[in-house]
């Protein structure tokens, strides 16, 4: 390679083609990762819920065994506000449960 413009084109050439390649491996480590990290979140996000709904359900069965034993002890305004608190948890479950669907389907 005598002539300066020839090897200068050759140079260039192979100076893109590595600048190319290094693009191209980083940009799928970017996306790899970020595949990861939505994968997890996703599995975070489902064991959250899957917790926040197991713990509400625990706390109602709690309060309908403890409404059904000491019933005859309490007086009925109690019992009505304690069904009024199961009635808005089950409200605000339900909207969980909507907004989560949302944001699955947003997400897909």
């Amino acid at each position: 390679m005598s002539n300066p413009f020839v090897q200068a084109f050759f140079v260039g050439r192979a100076v893109a083609e590595v600048i190319n390649e290094r693009l191209e491996v980083a940009l799928t480590d970017a996306l790899s990762d970020l595949g990861k990290f939505d994968a997890e979140a996703r599995e975070q996000l489902r064991q959250f819920t899957d917790e926040v709904l197991e713990r509400a359900n625990r706390a109602a069965e709690a309060a309908n065994a403890g409404q059904t034993t000491t019933s005859t002890g309490q007086p009925s305004s109690t019992s009505v506000d304690l069904q009024a608190d199961i009635d808005e948890l089950r409200a605000e479950i339900a909207l969980l449960r909507t907004e989560l669907q949302r944001y699955r389907s947003n997400s897909v």
